[in-house]
């Protein structure tokens, strides 16, 4: 199943929805695939015209693929203009990942800054993609494709605190308008920046993830390469604390991720 089949299945049948093995992240489902199914059950519950500012997501156990999960979602509080919604994905009675989400309005404001700028990166021609090679590369990385332009790939003993490069949707046939879903599959694609300070293959998942979105999300296909950047601010006694961005092939700015990791190495 594609991307987009998935998230058509939250959406006709949210309480038996089946990932393939294909969508594997070692034992587990890729994070990012799993925080968008959640997201679409949660989208569903907002009065329309409040799109997603932040979500704030944590991975309380594996998502087995080939068993059926339920993807639920409540509304907690419905302002003037912001809507409060929970999303959960639950997995033989056990809730496997808990999402909370802020929707909002936009409103008149004095307030005005900038976005961040993307930063300088090698053109997507000149950087090196990651190939999906069975049994070596997460089985996701067949949807998704990663270019490298900054910092090291995961277990090359390269100490750079930075990691980026560029990233799109590969898996589907149509050219669909990239919506948040989408963005965090893109951001989550990326392994976390703390495994290629190690010399040798080990374990690493996201712990906890909160991401914000610039809204309106910019005009984009889900072909079209995006870049990506990530810094390590911190890394000590097994945990790692990631923040990144994401911006357009123009340069704007999508997305603005926080990432807490575990690293068994």
């Amino acid at each position: 199943m594609t991307f987009a089949e998935l998230l058509h299945a939250v959406h006709t049948r949210p309480h038996h929805v089946v990932v393939p093995p294909l969508w594997g992240q070692g034992r587990a489902t890729f994070g990012g695939l799993v925080a968008a199914l959640v997201y679409e059950a949660m989208r569903g519950k907002v009065t329309p015209g409040r799109p997603v500012r932040s979500l704030s997501i944590s991975f309380i156990g594996p998502l087995q693929m080939g068993e059926p999960v339920a993807f639920e979602a409540e509304l907690l509080r419905e302002g003037k203009a912001v809507s409060q919604v929970l999303g959960k994905a639950v997995q033989n009675g056990q809730v496997v990942a808990l999402v909370q989400g802020s929707f909002g309005a936009s409103r008149e404001s004095a307030v005005h800054v900038e976005q961040l700028p993307a930063p300088a990166m090698k053109a997507v021609e000149e950087c090196q993609e990651l190939p999906y090679i069975k049994d070596v590369t997460p089985e996701f990385t067949r949807f998704l494709a990663m270019r490298w332009g900054l910092g090291g790939m995961p277990f090359t003993n390269n100490p750079s605190r930075e990691m980026g490069g560029w990233v799109r949707l590969r898996s589907d046939i149509s050219h669909d308008k990239v919506s948040e879903a989408h963005l965090l599959a893109l951001v989550d694609a990326w392994p976390p920046a703390v495994l290629s300070h190690l010399s040798a293959p080990a374990p690493g998942s996201s712990l906890t993830w909160t991401i914000e979105f610039v809204q309106p999300v910019a005009a984009l296909n889900t072909h079209e390469w995006c870049l990506y950047h990530a810094q390590i601010e911190h890394a000590r006694d097994g945990y790692g604390h990631i923040a990144a961005g994401l911006w357009s092939p123009s340069g704007e700015l999508l997305a603005m991720s926080r990432q807490t990791v575990t690293v068994f190495g």
